[in-house]
């Protein structure tokens, strides 16, 4: 008897693309599995991919987020949350620290903050405040982090803010949504199989597809550490546990 859920008759494909969003058909799943990988990339997605964020900032002569800045139309809390939405391409394995130095009347983006070799502003044209005379000044030094997900500043570990810095909740996420369907395909005589359609939103910090293909490498390699464990009873209280023992490697068949 043939076993028709072999994974090779699975195959994704790219429906669309572009530098944000991307929709891929993930074919020839056995049935049922459709909902299962849907659910299990879904979830990958959105909270364990890699990406930076400004995690704290501090104003030049602020001591606290409701102090008004001369000359400026923002204050400091909606100055914060503009920056909360500045993505970034980090290339650093450490936090960096960024400059924002600007004077005179005139509109603040996101490409007026100082960058280095290993951090690039990826959305150069979000607004970030508004200096309504030409005596207005900013001097900002940006705080920016790796992470995943999102972190609120309570799950931070951060030693004790210095007067006058204000930390931001991470929202480091490079992916922004994710949604899929899962609807039935043929597969030779059977009419039940799943096909898996999966649309894919990020900030531009990372294609689509290079999006999907690192979830699924995530989840393969739970997967294999999972594989790679063998079930023990325990004398002690509490039931089985896992217990890694290393496995014979196969040698590949030339």
């Amino acid at each position: 008897m043939e076993f028709t859920y072999l994974r090779e008759r699975v195959s994704i494909k790219r429906v669309s693309e572009d530098a944000k969003a991307g929709v891929f058909a993930i074919e020839g799943l056995y049935r049922g599995y459709g909902l299962t990988v849907g659910n299990a990339l879904r979830r990958v997605l959105l909270s364990s991919l890699p990406g930076a964020a400004v995690t704290r900032f501090k104003i030049k002569g602020i001591k606290h987020e409701f102090t008004t800045i001369p000359g400026v139309k923002e204050d400091v809390i909606e100055i914060g949350l503009n920056f909360k939405k500045v993505r970034f391409h980090f290339y650093a394995g450490e936090s960096q620290v960024l400059t924002l130095k600007i004077k005179g009347e005139r509109q603040v983006k996101a490409g007026d903050i100082k960058g280095n070799a290993d951090v690039e502003v990826a959305n150069p044209n979000l607004h970030i405040a508004t200096l309504t005379s030409k005596d207005a000044e900013l001097d900002i030094e940006l705080t920016v982090e790796k992470g995943l997900g999102y972190v609120p500043v309570e799950s931070q570990k951060v030693e004790k803010l210095s007067i006058g810095t204000m930390a931001l909740d991470a929202v480091f996420s490079p992916v922004v949504n994710v949604n899929f369907t899962v609807e039935n395909m043929r597969v030779g005589d059977r009419t039940d199989y799943n096909r898996v359609l999966l649309h894919v939103e990020t900030d531009g910090t990372v294609s689509p597809s290079r999006a999907v293909h690192k979830a699924a490498d995530i989840l393969l390699d739970h997967f294999k550490r999972i594989s790679d464990v063998e079930i023990q009873e325990s004398k002690s209280v509490g039931g089985p546990v896992l217990e890694e023992v290393k496995k014979p490697k196969k040698k590949l068949s030339k």
